[in-house]
């Protein structure tokens, strides 16, 4: 899974570029019909979100807009790839494109995993 995250610019609801969207669309287009794309989705600004904080079994619902748009998910793919490697590049190519700052990589934990 590539989580990246939040600039100010998409925070602020400030969209892409018409050639950044293009370049984009393109590179998730050719990650997708080579099969290694199985999902992906962007979220929205974090003003149109809610965080729960659950302490001791109380759960508390703070609403957004939330600080520091650098420690929030903007968006997510999930990806199928050979190696980690592989994962780092298509990050790459991918922060590049989108002009995002940050990426974190991690494995989808499956059934097989726990045995």
């Amino acid at each position: 899974m590539l989580m990246h995250y939040q600039t100010q610019a998409m925070e602020d609801g400030v969209p892409p570029t018409p050639e950044e969207q293009a370049a984009i669309g393109e590179y998730m287009q050719e990650m997708a019909m080579s099969g290694v794309l199985l999902s992906g989705e962007g979220v929205s600004s974090s003003r149109n979100g809610a965080r729960l904080e659950i302490n001791d079994g109380d759960v508390r619902v703070i609403d957004g807009p939330f600080a520091e748009a650098k420690e929030l998910i903007g968006g997510f793919a999930i990806v199928e790839v050979d190696s980690l490697a592989e994962a780092i590049e298509h990050s790459r190519k991918f922060a590049l494109l989108a002009g995002v700052e940050r990426i974190d990589i991690r494995k989808v934990v499956e059934y097989e995993d726990l045995q």
